[in-house]
C-alpha cells in the first residue's frame, strides 16, 4: 500500500506533462493563446518544477519526508483545480507555475520515500523498480488519458483528474507511509529563487522575441535581467554553506558534458512534442484520442532503445550510445523537416518518430549512468536531482528557443499567404483577417507548417550539439568500464 501511494503520486506528476499536451490546441481556442504564447501552459510548469525540485528534495530532509510529500500533492490538488476552472490565459498560466511547485515538492521526497520505507536490498530494489516503471510509463499514459478526457468530456478534464487521485494519495499517505527522521540543514531560498526567476526572465525573452521582435525594448530588458539574475544566482551558491546546487558537480569534465548534452536533448524532445502536438491536430485533423494513440510508439521504442544500451553498457561504456543516440535523434529531426501540409501520419511522421525515440532510449540510460558514476554516496540525491532539474529547465529553454524560430518563419510564410488568400477570400473572411490578422484554413495550415519545420531544423542542431559534446567531452576510463561490467550498487540503481 505504501509503494501504491507513493508509486500514485508520482504517475500524477510525470503524467501532467503529456496529458496536457494533447489538450493544447483546445485550450488554444478555448482561451484565445497565440501559438508562441501557448508555449507558456508548458514552460509554466516545467520551469518551476524543475527550479525548485532540489529545494523540494531539501525540505524533505529537514521538515520529514512524509509531511513535506502530503503538503506537495495537497498543492498540486489545488493548483489542478484552478487550472480546469482558469477562464483566461493568466489564470491557467498561475496555476500550471503552482502546480510545478507543487510537483517539486511531491517528486523528490516521493523518491526519498522509498528508501526510508522499504528495507535495503531487494525489497527496495523492487521498489526502486516499479518507481522507474512508473516514471517512465506515465508519458505514453498521460498520452492516451489526455486524449479520451479532450475528446469524450473536454480540455479542463486534464486538470480535473488529478483531484480525485490526489485527494485519495494525501489520505492514504498518513496510514500507510511513517514520517521519515528530520535532519538539520538550512534552505536555500535565495539560490532557488534566483535561479528560477533567472530561467523565467531568460524564457520570456526568446518567448516576446518572437512576438515582437529582438528590437523591442521589453526583451532586452528580459535578456539584461536575466544575465544579471542568473550572475547573482552564482554568486550565492559559490558562497552559500548548503547550496541549492551544487557548482562542484561541474567541475567533473564527465558529468558537466552529462548535464550539457541533456540541456540539449531535452530542448529537442520537448519541441517535437509541442509541435508534432500541433500539427497533427491542427493539419493532419487528428481527433485528441487518435492524436494520443499516434505517439503511443514513441514511449514504446524509447523502451527499446533503453533496453538495448541497458543490455551493452557493459561490453562498449555509456559513450558508443550517448554518440550514436545524438546521432539518431538528430536524423529523426531532419526527417521531420520535410514535413508540409500534403504529409500523411504513416508516411511522414511515424518513421521520423521512431528513429528519434531510439537515439532518445539509448541517451537516457547513459546519461544517468554517466551522471551518478564515481558521485560520493552522499551526493548521489543531489547528482541525479540536478540531472532531472537540467531536463526541465533544459527543455523550457529550448522550446522557447524553437517557438522564437517557429514564429519568424511563421510570419514569413504568412506575408507570402496573404495575397493568395486575398484573392480567394470571401468578403467575410476578409473582414475576419482584417479584426485578427489570423489566415483562416488552409493558408494558415501553410504558416504553422512552415513554422514547424523550421523548429524541426533548429531541434536536429541541438542534438547534434549533443553529439559533438558526447564525442569531445565525454571520456570513459578503463575503470568505469570495469564498475560497469561488476554491477552497480543498490544505493545507485
Amino acid at each position: 500500500m505504501a509503494l501504491l501511494v507513493i508509486a500514485s503520486c508520482q504517475l500524477m506528476v510525470v503524467l501532467d506533462i503529456t496529458i496536457v499536451n494533447i489538450a493544447l490546441p483546445h485550450i488554444q481556442r478555448a482561451l484565445d493563446f497565440s501559438t508562441t504564447s501557448l508555449s507558456w501552459v508548458v514552460n509554466a510548469y516545467t520551469l518551476t518544477f524543475g527550479g525548485l525540485l532540489l529545494l523540494g528534495g531539501r525540505a524533505g530532509d529537514i521538515l520529514g519526508r512524509r509531511r513535506v510529500f502530503v503538503f506537495g500533492v495537497l498543492l498540486f490538488v489545488l493548483a489542478s483545480l484552478l487550472g480546469g476552472l482558469a477562464h483566461g490565459p493568466g489564470q491557467l498560466l498561475a496555476a500550471r507555475a503552482l502546480q510545478g511547485v507543487g510537483g517539486a515538492v511531491a517528486s523528490p521526497t516521493a523518491l526519498a520515500l522509498i528508501s526510508t520505507t522499504f528495507r535495503e536490498g531487494p525489497e527496495r530494489n523492487r521498489a526502486f523498480g516499479v518507481f522507474a516503471a512508473v516514471s517512465a510509463g506515465g508519458g505514453a499514459i498521460g498520452l492516451l488519458a489526455g486524449g479520451m478526457l479532450v475528446e469524450w468530456l473536454n480540455w479542463r478534464w486534464v486538470f480535473f483528474v488529478n483531484v480525485p487521485i490526489g485527494l485519495l494519495v494525501a489520505l492514504a499517505a498518513p496510514r500507510w507511509i511513517r514520517e521519515s527522521e528530520r535532519h538539520p540543514g538550512h534552505f536555500d531560498l535565495t539560490g532557488a529563487l534566483t535561479s528560477t526567476a533567472g530561467m523565467v526572465l531568460l524564457v520570456y525573452g526568446f518567448i516576446r522575441a518572437a512576438q515582437d521582435g529582438w528590437r523591442d525594448a521589453l526583451t532586452l530588458a528580459s535578456f539584461a535581467a536575466a544575465v544579471v539574475v542568473l550572475a547573482v544566482f552564482v554568486l550565492v551558491e559559490k558562497r552559500s554553506r548548503q547550496p541549492i546546487t551544487p557548482l562542484h558537480m561541474f567541475a567533473d569534465r564527465n558529468r558537466a558534458g552529462t548535464y550539457g548534452i541533456m540541456l540539449c536533448l531535452a530542448a529537442s524532445i520537448f519541441g517535437m512534442f509541442f509541435f508534432l502536438t500541433l500539427f497533427v491536430q491542427n493539419v493532419l485533423d487528428f481527433s485528441p484520442l487518435r492524436a494520443g494513440l499516434a505517439f503511443l510508439p514513441v514511449s514504446a521504442v524509447i523502451a527499446v532503445g533503453a533496453g538495448l544500451a541497458s543490455r551493452f553498457l557493459p561490453v562498449f561504456g555509456p559513450k558508443p550510445f550517448m554518440v550514436a543516440g545524438a546521432v539518431l535523434a538528430s536524423a529523426g529531426l531532419g526527417w521531420l523537416t520535410l514535413t508540409d501540409v500534403d504529409s500523411t501520419y504513416a508516411g511522414s511522421v511515424l518513421g521520423p518518430m521512431l528513429v528519434f525515440s531510439l537515439g532518445m532510449g539509448m541517451e537516457f540510460v547513459s546519461l544517468t549512468l554517466m551522471a551518478l558514476s564515481g558521485v560520493a554516496p552522499r551526493e548521489t540525491g543531489a547528482a541525479s536531482g540536478l540531472l532531472n532539474a537540467t531536463q526541465q529547465v533544459g527543455g523550457s529553454l529550448g522550446l522557447s528557443i524553437l517557438v522564437t524560430v517557429f514564429g519568424a518563419a511563421g510570419a514569413g510564410e504568412a506575408r507570402e499567404q496573404v495575397p493568395a488568400f486575398l484573392a480567394r477570400a470571401t468578403p467575410l473572411e476578409r473582414l475576419r483577417f482584417q479584426r485578427t490578422g489570423q489566415l483562416p484554413p488552409p493558408w494558415s495550415d501553410e504558416v504553422l507548417t512552415a513554422g514547424v519545420s523550421a523548429a524541426f531544423v533548429t531541434a536536429a542542431v541541438f542534438t547534434l550539439i549533443a553529439a559533438l559534446i558526447a564525442a569531445l567531452v565525454i571520456q570513459v576510463r578503463p575503470s568505469d568500464l570495469e564498475r560497469l561490467k561488476g554491477g552497480v550498487g543498490p544505493g545507485r540503481t
